[in-house]
């Protein structure tokens, strides 16, 4: 997998790509034009907050299949062209929480007690402490909106500061925010009894201007205004206004609707205005680990593995991705199974999780599945981004299901595919990260793990039929590592399902030769 790295991140990134056998070019302060006639000589880039990664330069990557953003924001990348294109687009949010949630804290503080003014006048040479007279924290009402990962460790920082804590965030639960004494408020309500007001938020079609002179005007006097979120979220002309009426008392911003702001910006003329330069995420701590997570992202998908921090793709807790990975590999190696043993052709396909597995967000289990039946009529293109829309083009019937209860297993998840002549269901398990089994395929109960070169076989349960097979690969110089024989009912006769694992694929008129042998009734061959 070759790797462009068209921005500043952590050297240690990108030694650990390299370490992992990924090929890595790095071209800081590329062009777009320039990205443009290169890009298509890639298969994964990875970006800060420039250059754009704009539509013409997602469809010249003809061999892009992931776009990492070394930061939070995506705005520098046309996500919707990526996600047509089946292109992952990946963050690294978690990356510079306790950075931005430590610069916040220290804007509270130096808002509240006046530092970066009472630092410059020391500097001209005066001694004005009458002038700097400040607030204290304690006991003050800190409004924080938006409650995730940033909003909860500014919370947590607070609270050592005795501040009564409150939150707006519609999306996070009243347990969660009692872990830390915070109690979940309304928007009204926040703007209203909030002596300091925190920004967390995305940018937002639902966001931008969310505070602006409504909002103000309902404030508590003497209100102060944190942004180290998006600019454009607090409406700045409504700011300006609000700090020269005396409605704010005064306000600290890292980010700004257009940066870096017109030098003429009123915001920047006001004594008790504090800015800085969009460094929310700039400590070496935090440039370290956006560039690592971003890094072992692009090594997950070089691994055939899901990735963690996907936009275009539903996000997933650490907790649940770790109990997720097992199931995500098996759910695509049954989708392989079902596509070939269906040699194709399937309409219908229904996808129940149960247990455990019923709790997660199973999203990425269904994408899975499709990915692995899409793949043997499409090619090795096909990702989990792409899966859904490519199933809902073709007309393929996705039915979603989950039941907490389960009898012998821990989770189950299950597959039925339906084509129009034959039908296959599979059922399947975990036991641990590497640990996944095929349990049954159809009415048969199985126990094998699908990896490597496969054969699945219905053959009459006779005499002498396993033996035929064993000679003929036999004759063939094919190994037979491993056998597994799934009989229907208690009673010899009928039909019984065979899995083989072979050390070495067989050829076409090999699988001719053993569906002629008598009494086997097919043969197909899968790798896995």
């Amino acid at each position: 997998m070759r790797v462009l790295v068209a921005s500043n991140i952590a050297q240690d990134a990108i030694e650990l790509m390299r370490k992992e056998g990924l090929e890595v070019d790095v071209r800081e302060g590329i062009s777009e034009e320039e990205l443009e006639k290169i890009i298509e000589n890639y298969d994964a880039l990875i970006v800060r907050s420039s250059p754009k990664v704009t539509r013409k330069i997602i469809e010249k990557g003809k061999n892009l299949k992931i776009i990492g953003r070394a930061g939070v924001g995506v705005d520098n990348i046309d996500v919707e062209a990526a996600t047509q294109h089946g292109i992952v687009v990946i963050n690294a949010p978690g990356g510079n929480t306790i950075s931005t949630a430590e610069l916040t804290i220290g804007m509270i503080i130096a808002a509240a007690r006046k530092i970066p003014q009472a630092d410059r006048s020391v500097k001209d040479g005066k001694w004005e402490r009458k002038k700097f007279v400040g607030i204290e924290l304690r006991g003050k009402t800190l409004g924080i909106i938006g409650l995730g990962r940033i909003g909860y460790e500014v919370a947590k920082r607070a609270k050592a500061f005795d501040m009564n804590v409150i939150a707006y965030d519609p999306y996070i639960s009243e347990e969660r925010a009692r872990e830390i004494g915070v109690k979940l408020v309304s928007f009204d309500k926040l703007i209203e009894n909030s002596d300091i007001i925190t920004i967390h938020v995305p940018k937002t079609k639902e966001t931008e201007n969310m505070i602006s002179e409504k909002e103000f005007e309902r404030m508590k006097d003497g209100v102060i205004i944190i942004n180290c979120a998006r600019g454009g979220i607090v409406n700045e002309q409504a700011l300006v206004k609000a700090i020269k009426s005396g409605k704010v008392y005064a306000a600290a911003l890292d980010v700004y609707s257009k940066e870096p702001p017109d030098k003429d910006s009123e915001l920047l003329k006001l004594e008790n205005v504090i800015t800085t330069p969009h460094i929310g995420a700039s400590t070496r701590e935090a440039q370290k680990n956006v560039g690592l997570i971003i890094a072992e992202d692009i090594i997950n998908m070089y691994r055939g593995y899901p990735v963690k921090n996907a936009v275009n793709l539903p996000s997933l807790r650490l907790e649940d991705f770790e109990y997720l990975m097992p199931y995500l590999k098996l759910a695509e190696k049954m989708g392989k199974i079902a596509a070939a043993r269906l040699e194709g052709n399937f309409e219908k396909v229904k996808i129940t999780c149960r247990g455990k597995l019923a709790t997660k967000n199973t999203n990425y289990i269904s994408r899975a599945v499709l990915k692995g039946l899409l793949e043997y009529i499409l090619g090795p293109n096909i990702n989990l981004v792409s899966a859904m829309a490519i199933a809902k083009e073709r007309g393929i019937e996705v039915e979603e299901s989950k039941s907490e209860k389960t009898d012998s297993y821990e989770s189950i998840l299950e597959v039925e595919v339906k084509g129009k002549e034959k039908s296959i269901y599979l059922a399947g398990t975990s036991f641990g990260k590497e640990d996944y089994r095929i349990i049954k395929i159809d009415k048969y109960k199985m126990d094998f793990v699908p990896k490597g070169h496969c054969i699945i076989s219905l053959h009459e349960d006779k005499p002498g039929v396993i033996g035929r097979v064993g000679t003929l690969f036999g004759k063939n110089n094919i190994n037979i590592a491993g056998m597994i024989v799934g009989r229907y009912g208690d009673k010899p006769g009928g039909v019984q399902l065979m899995f083989l694992l072979v050390d070495d694929p067989p050829t076409e008129e090999v699988l001719k030769q053993m569906t002629k042998l008598d009494g086997i009734i097919d043969a197909t061959y899968i790798y896995l």
